[in-house]
């Protein structure tokens, strides 16, 4: 199969193609995805009324007249429902160019976005799009409005020049942000309509820096569930039972340590840790060797010595070895507590001793960990043997299994690089993500032949999922062009 892969088309006018797909951003994206970060276009699982509030319908609508008024010949396109399910857009552009039609590319993204988070600067906010600087402020722009947008139009770009191209079809979900727990159901639907996937395109991912391609090579998996220690069926005054009842918060202190070392974070039991590829440790020193301290640097630290910019210069990570780093966040569990119940707010705290204590948990789990299994192991160690025989339950929302990406054909190696070195001046770089795509997963069983290359434009201080999220538009730019330029060395 590879030999029938050239490295790139060379008939490809580089300089035309990213000047239109610039001058296509800035006429029609830019605007779009402004109005897309309008729409409070939650997840459903931060959204439980998401079909009554609409917003997903809105964002998906908005998306097709959009893919609709592209006018690229050929193209069908379809809402796709199944029952109560959340949407799909789906759409079919034949090949160009005599090439095979069964032989197809499959572009991915996603239009659901995580909910509100604060802390965002003055003057912004999650559905107040700020554009400024080249950047697009704002949820969800770059966490993957933008994903739908960046697939059409590079695909118009390779069209209008007339070079060959593959069958592309693309699968934009509203579900991911949930663990794309809907998606399954579409996939089987949708499976005669995909045909030879030759390539997967999930624009969805990060980038080390803005200065070259970076080519996603692991995700890890995710489990999300709510720990509940109780031990009173009402708060009482903490006078009266201080010293006598045990503090839920402590308990549920004691429990976490079942499962991290409180002091360096480490994740103890067995079953949530894998061996590491080796090829995988040798990615992970090329990329330190790129990023070197950017890789701790690049968050926005508070400091017991200094405030504003001048924090990150005292802050402590958990080590400074970008190597060690890099491991740590793609190819080691790592435990969270992303929210809280049962702690009144502090402004209207009485002295009483609460009744218990509800913890939001969110485990990272290595790629190759079965995160389903996980989740099982991770409920038999909370709940079992509670201390002080207090009621402990604990429910886990998702459990998705991450992703370690098949060996990248030469061809495909070669057309990142040619891309990434005529857009950049330099060579394609790659590095796991911490982050899950359950997708991808999905995707490889189903394709199990078929290249996957995972990218995006979440690059450094970009803040997905957190205050000031942005979408680097420049960057942005560059990587709809070499998407366009990989389409076209499919043959």
């Amino acid at each position: 199969m590879n030999a029938r892969h050239p490295a790139a088309s060379a008939a490809i006018d580089s300089t035309r193609l990213l000047t239109e797909i610039s001058a296509h951003w800035d006429r029609e994206i830019v605007p779009e995805l402004i109005e897309y970060v309008k729409l409070p276009a939650k997840s459903p699982a931060f959204d439980k009324d998401w079909a009554k509030h609409g917003f997903l319908d809105a964002a998906m609508a908005q998306a097709k007249r959009w893919v609709e008024a592209q006018a690229i010949e050929g193209l069908t396109l379809e809402v796709v429902r199944l029952g109560v399910r959340t949407p799909v857009l789906y759409f079919d552009i034949p090949a160009t160019g005599g090439l095979d039609q069964e032989r197809t590319v499959l572009l991915y993204g996603h239009l659901d976005k995580q909910p509100e988070m604060t802390g965002w600067r003055e003057g912004t906010g999650p559905w107040i799009p700020v554009y400024e600087d080249g950047k697009l402020y704002g949820r969800g722009a770059g966490d993957d409005g933008y994903a739908v947008f960046a697939a059409l139009a590079a695909i118009k770009a390779l069209d209008q020049q007339g070079i060959p191209r593959a069958h592309c079809i693309g699968v934009i979900e509203t579900c991911e942000e949930s663990g794309s727990y809907d998606l399954p159901a579409y996939l089987d639907f949708l499976a005669p309509r995909l045909h030879e996937v030759q390539l997967v395109i999930a624009l969805d991912s990060g980038a080390g820096n803005y200065d070259q391609i970076w080519a996603t090579t692991s995700l890890r998996g995710l489990i999300n569930g709510t720990l509940d220690v109780k031990v009173l069926t009402e708060g009482v005054h903490s006078g009266d039972a201080g010293g006598v009842v045990p503090s839920s918060f402590r308990i549920a202190r004691q429990l976490l340590d079942r499962i991290d070392d409180s002091g360096t974070g480490v994740v103890k039991p067995t079953e949530f840790n894998c061996v590491i590829p080796s090829d995988r440790l040798q990615q992970a020193k090329l990329a330190a060797g790129i990023l070197g301290d950017s890789v701790w640097q690049r968050f926005p630290w508070a400091s017991c010595c200094d405030d504003g910019e001048t924090a990150a210069l005292h802050a402590q990570p958990i080590t400074k070895d970008p190597v060690e780093l890099i491991l740590n966040r793609t190819w080691r569990a790592a435990l969270a507590v992303i929210g809280a119940d049962g702690l009144p707010p502090v402004a209207s705290a009485g002295n009483v001793q609460r009744p218990n204590t509800t913890l939001k948990l969110s485990l990272r789990v290595p790629p190759l960990v079965d995160a389903p299994q996980a989740a099982a192991t991770l409920k038999t160690l909370l709940v079992s043997d509670p201390p002080y025989s207090a009621k402990v339950s604990f429910e886990y929302d998702s459990a998705a299994t991450g992703w370690n990406a098949p060996v990248f054909a030469p061809w495909l190696t070669t057309a990142l690089d040619n891309a990434s070195q005529t857009l950049f001046g330099r060579d394609a770089a790659y590095l796991g993500e911490g982050g899950t795509i359950p997708f991808m997963g999905m995707l490889g069983v189903k394709f199990p032949q078929a290249q996957m290359l995972v990218t995006g434009v979440l690059g450094p201080k970009s803040n997905a999922h957190g205050p000031n999220e942005f979408l680097h538009v420049p960057y942005a730019k560059k990587i709809t062009a070499a998407t366009a330029m990989v389409i076209a060395a499919v043959r």
